[in-house]
């Protein structure tokens, strides 16, 4: 009899322990799905406390100034919104071909650089309210600029422009470029550089790029705008991650607010860029 008391305890001991560790057990993945379900990316970001902001360097719009600080038109517009929206910024250097892998992936909370809208973008991220115009020009050296000024000028030419890019999509697509050789590097720097040093012969970028790299004394004052021939207008948007609505509303927000107050305007023309700014002031 004791035997089959001590085996009945035993079962019943195990048996307690075994529905304790599955109420345990579910009760703790409830709770995980109930967190992940109710929390927004707006959340995410609010709990953290900082907006990671996905960028590479071209100036005038973020760029390492002469102390190796980073810089430029949309470090400080981006800065101006954050501080409206209640976070920190955070700068990132991302590599162009994977800003949308590191978004989804939350290594950044933002790409906010120079980033074309587009319905391809806008089918894969939330985009905020345009802010910027913007187009793609030819940058070749300054000799050469009346040789690549019509179609026929380009045939056997190389052209280069950042990959996945505006000027990527020119440069495959425009029938001006048909008889040129393409080629693509890994950012816009990169194109003007091997313009610089001649292994490429033009350069498809954007214009506000050439506002704040070709000015006289740069690194880049022998190359030159084929000031004949335009491509692509566009506008500028910063990209979120998709179905990111509260967040998407407090970025348009907050950059509005930054409009209205001036700082917009006041940032913009520090980079000479201010006849290209697009959001106006409602007061």
């Amino acid at each position: 009899m004791k035997k089959i008391i001590s085996f009945l305890l035993v079962t019943a001991m195990l048996a307690t322990a075994m529905l304790a560790t599955a109420l345990i057990g579910c009760g703790g993945s409830k709770g995980s799905d109930n967190s992940d379900n109710n929390s927004s990316d707006w959340s995410y970001i609010e709990n953290k406390g900082d907006f990671v902001i996905g960028v590479t360097y071209f100036n005038p719009m973020n760029y390492l100034d002469d102390n190796g600080e980073l810089t430029g038109f949309e470090t400080e517009f981006a800065k101006a919104v954050c501080e409206e929206m209640g976070v920190t910024p955070k700068f990132q250097k991302i590599d162009w071909d994977s800003k949308e892998v590191e978004l989804n992936a939350k290594t950044i909370d933002c790409i906010w650089n120079g980033l074309t809208i587009n319905d391809e973008r806008k089918a894969n991220m939330d985009i905020s309210n345009a802010y910027m115009e913007n187009k793609q020009v030819m940058v070749t050296k300054a000799e050469n600029v009346e040789k690549y000024s019509t179609a026929e000028g380009l045939k056997g030419a190389t052209v280069v422009a950042e990959k996945k890019s505006a000027g990527e999509e020119v440069a495959q697509t425009d029938e001006y470029f048909s008889s040129a050789e393409y080629i693509s590097v890994d950012s816009q720097a990169k194109a003007l550089l091997e313009v610089k040093s001649g292994t490429a012969d033009i350069a498809v970028i954007d214009y506000v790029m050439t506002i704040g790299t070709l000015s006289e004394g740069s690194d880049y004052s022998n190359l030159s705008v084929i000031d004949s021939q335009s491509f692509a207008p566009e506008q500028y948007g910063v990209a979120i991650r998709k179905n990111s609505t509260e967040t998407l509303k407090k970025l348009n927000d907050a950059m509005q607010k930054v409009a209205d107050d001036g700082t917009l305007n006041e940032i913009a023309d520090k980079y000479n860029l201010k006849d290209l700014i697009i959001i106006e002031a409602e007061n």
